[in-house]
């Protein structure tokens, strides 16, 4: 990995050579799914076994996953990695819990009744990789809390396997999870499929999920049309650490996301020259013993770096500017730097809160905003899968006492249907 002194620049000047847009424009992917969308809300059904049959299962004839596929699956997972979806299981829906909002109700001053609903989204869509590489811990970290939620129906779409079949691990996560129901259908039609809704797929209100371009470019053109948790970037890690860190255990998390593709980001930021060369030489070593090597080389290669700050102070400034998806503070005392760490995905703290053990069994969601969005954003989490509606209810008396403000806004505004609308009820009274 390439070590960058920015130890004599200013944290705001070093912070431009990490600064990453979140969507480079790609005009022939936008075409390509424009085109999509377009032509599953013109043919329904038949448009989307026309790209079925293109991308993964050449003799497509239905959509919907059997229950009995389902029950096959079961048998070709094996007990251990049944055991850890169920782990992972429970702990997500435990720290999910946790997150429940109720509606409220409260005569806020004499005759004035406010308050809040609380109602889950009638259909949630979970979108799940499952070809290349299945992703049985995103059709958890999307669908238990869709379901904790008290959602009323959630729905996995996954590619097929070009006989059909869809990964077993998939689907036991699914039938773990709750899911109603799980579509043999990915990419750009499959997004368009639960936004617009076909002959065989109904319509959903919001879509979560990672994919590849062309699923988080369909994800951004549906958008309105229905929910979207978030437009994801490249997968990143950032590690701050001080001369304390362990860089074996480093190396091993900078490697751990840049074995996910060449455009994931591995970041160390450190005050120690000596830790520094030894994440760098233990990242070399490391690199040898993996199946995904030339991948994870790549990313390192291309969006990997080793930055050399002059102070810890320093360090969290660039933090707090790159705002990264998960950060992972390996210095001696994590908890006495927390409260200056303002924007990140998740915090993982200390040397053995290792950023994989979140990406699967810890609880928190590992749907995190990415490229810089920690600046505003907040990870998956149960209040994307509910909506709130206001409640008001006012006595005449208490409409009598406030009428001529709200009408004195209304006429500034210059809308006298609005405060006509007052007027009426106040000289009628």
């Amino acid at each position: 990995m390439r070590i960058i002194d920015l130890r004599n620049l200013k944290p705001d000047a070093a912070a431009e050579f990490l600064d990453k847009p979140l969507l480079q424009d790609n005009t022939r992917v936008e075409e390509i799914v424009r085109n999509i969308i377009a032509d599953v809300r013109a043919h329904g059904d038949a448009a989307v076994f026309t790209y079925i049959r293109r991308f993964d299962w050449p003799d497509a004839d239905s959509l919907v996953v059997p229950d009995k596929d389902i029950d096959r699956a079961y048998s070709q997972v094996s007990d251990k990695l049944l055991a850890a979806i169920r782990m992972a299981k429970a702990n997500i829906e435990d720290f999910h819990k946790k997150q429940l909002r109720s509606s409220w109700t409260e005569e806020m001053r004499p005759g004035r009744i406010l308050g809040q609903i609380v109602r889950p989204l009638e259909r949630v869509a979970v979108l799940a990789p499952g070809f290349q590489a299945p992703l049985p811990s995103s059709v958890l970290m999307g669908a238990v809390p869709a379901k904790v939620a008290g959602e009323h129906e959630v729905f996995l779409c996954t590619p097929p396997r070009n006989d059909g079949s869809i990964h077993p691990a998939i689907a036991v996560a699914a039938r773990e999870a709750g899911v109603d129901r799980i579509f043999r259908i990915g990419g750009a039609h499959g997004v368009a499929a639960m936004a617009w809704g076909t002959e065989s797929v109904p319509r959903v209100d919001k879509i979560v999920g990672p994919g590849n371009v062309y699923v988080a470019t369909a994800k951004r053109f549906v958008f309105g049309q229905v929910g979207i948790d978030m437009l994801a970037g490249p997968s990143e890690v950032l590690v701050l650490a001080d001369e304390s860190a362990n860089p074996a255990y480093i190396a091993a998390d900078l490697l751990s996301q840049a074995e996910h593709d060449r455009d994931a980001r591995s970041i160390l930021i450190t005050t120690s020259a000596a830790v520094a060369e030894k994440v760098a030489a233990e990242a070399e070593l490391q690199l040898g013993r993996l199946s995904r090597e030339s991948t994870a080389r790549e990313s390192l290669e291309s969006n990997g770096a080793i930055v050399l700050v002059g102070s810890m102070a320093d360090g969290i400034s660039l933090v707090n500017r790159v705002a990264p998806e998960h950060l992972e503070l390996a210095v001696e005392d994590p908890v006495s730097i927390l409260d200056s760490i303002k924007n990140a995905g998740a915090i993982f703290m200390g040397g053995y809160a290792a950023e994989p053990i979140g990406d699967y069994v810890a609880g928190p969601n590992h749907t995190l905003p990415t490229s810089g969005t920690a600046r505003f954003a907040s990870p998956l989490n149960v209040d994307d899968f509910v909506k709130k509606s206001s409640l008001i209810m006012y006595t005449r008396e208490a409409l009598l006492e406030e009428a001529s403000a709200a009408i004195e806004l209304a006429e500034a505004e210059g809308l006298d249907a609005h405060a006509n609308a007052l007027k009426i009820r106040v000289d009628g009274a």
